[in-house]
């Protein structure tokens, strides 16, 4: 996933009191944030814009444009942008309607410091989120995306390399583990070149018994059940390495000549191979005869698991998702910090198989480990605290493959502490265990 802790740690502090300016700075700046002062509203609405990856601290009472105002304008623009009001005594009653009016937070002056950090802290996690949904949204809707989704350098480099291999008429040895999308791109490549107007005839190799290996290299007729129904096409061997002896021997010499024999003639057969194996290893898989194996690995192409291109996961989560609420005309819902936690750190051993089948859990609301929304500027301070505390125990939790310990250290809570709030908030260990 996306580094969200970068873009969110920005604070846009508009206060006319220099010396108070200064001094809030050099509070946030300590505690992580990085600040951009403005003196008055005017500057900070010429540089604030709609998807602003910040979160805003104003003062109410200023010369010409008020915070108020301030406010307004920024929600008009973008209603999730986090404004924390900064009021007096006098002004109290009025930040209270903006809170009502969708405004993160207020504070009192004088504010104690660790009063602001938690406000812009929670502010700027909620700030993330929504930049995250938003950002999924629009990879969701993206009608033009490769099917071949993602932007890590690897698979880059095998979108780049389809046009080139569509027309080269060599034999390829795609590697890769359960669910990376061997089959995918092997059918990506045949569509891209000349052989798409013929057929794309899958084996599936592993466990094939010998009474359906043998009528392949006897039937010749392109209507028939064997391997002359490829003719100008290609011929895909789904997990090779897994299939018997008896296949793999047979294999040898129709991947070596492209010739079938009928009653004694030999029948010539135009043929690309494309095979697949699970194992990536230097030499031939262990089950896979040699001699077979060099002939129709004329060039291997390795197709690297999710927890290798951590960095294409948002996209193919967001397409995935898009696609399931497309198929079951259903809006797409917001990510919570408990579904971005689970993309950033699960290992996906089913690769993007797994990530698929998430997603649409996700969609008919079966995949979120958190179903608690998450913060929102219309909710009471109360609420919008129990919220982010629920999710930030929950997503502890998973993270730390269900292990209590692990989750109380990683949130410095003490281990009383901890269990007060999950009894609080109602969280289901057991369950989050076996998300975990």
């Amino acid at each position: 996933m996306t580094d969200l802790s970068a873009g969110t740690r920005r604070v846009a502090l508009v206060e006319d009191d220099e010396d108070l300016a200064r001094s809030t700075a050099q509070l946030l700046k300590l505690a992580g944030f990085e600040v951009e002062s403005f003196p008055a509203a005017a500057p900070a609405l010429a540089a604030l814009t709609a998807d602003w990856p910040g979160v805003v601290v104003t003062d109410v009472r200023m010369p010409h444009v008020s915070g108020i105002d301030l406010f307004r304008q920024l929600h008009e623009r973008d209603a999730d942008l986090p404004v924390v009001l900064v009021t007096g005594h006098g002004d109290i009653e009025m930040a209270v309607q903006m809170l009502k009016a969708g405004a993160w937070d207020f504070l009192t002056k004088p504010f104690a410091p660790e009063a602001l950090i938690a406000a812009v802290t929670r502010a700027a996690t909620a700030r993330g989120l929504t930049l995250e949904n938003r950002r999924l949204r629009a990879m969701s809707q993206d009608v033009d995306a490769p099917l071949f989704l993602g932007e890590s350098p690897a698979i880059r480099r095998l979108r780049e390399m389809v046009p080139v291999l569509a027309n080269a008429d060599i034999d390829l040895f795609i590697e890769g583990e359960t669910g990376t999308g061997k089959d995918l791109l092997a059918r990506l490549i045949h569509r891209a070149g000349k052989r798409a107007r013929h057929r794309f005839l899958p084996l599936a190799c592993a466990g094939m018994p010998e009474a359906l290996a043998e009528p392949l290299f006897t039937a010749t007729g392109i209507d028939e059940p064997g391997l002359a129904a490829a003719h100008r096409g290609t011929l895909y061997l789904d997990d090779i390495d897994r299939g018997p002896a008896h296949l793999q021997e047979r294999l040898l010499p129709f991947v070596e000549q492209r010739v079938l024999r009928r009653r004694g003639e030999a029948m010539p057969v135009d043929v690309r191979v494309i095979s697949t194996s699970q194992d990536a290893a230097e030499g031939p898989p262990p089950s896979l005869l040699p001699p077979l194996f060099y002939r129709l690995a004329a060039m291997r192409l390795r197709i690297p698991p999710l927890r290798e291109r951590r960095e294409d996961i948002p996209a193919l989560f967001a397409r995935f998702a898009g696609d399931a609420a497309s198929r079951v005309a259903r809006e797409l819902p917001p990510v919570t910090a408990a579904v971005r936690t689970m993309l950033e750190r699960h290992d996906w051993p089913g690769n993007v198989r797994e990530l698929a089948n998430f997603a649409e859990q996700f969609v008919l609301g079966l995949g979120d480990p958190s179903p608690t929304p998450s913060p929102s500027g219309n909710k009471g301070l109360t609420e919008r605290v129990d919220a982010f505390e629920r999710e930030e125990i929950v997503a502890a939790v998973i993270a730390a493959n269900g292990e209590i310990g692990a989750a109380i250290r990683a949130l410095d809570l003490p281990r009383k502490t901890f269990y007060y709030k999950v009894n609080k908030h109602g969280i289901d260990l057991g369950a989050l265990r076996q998300k975990g």
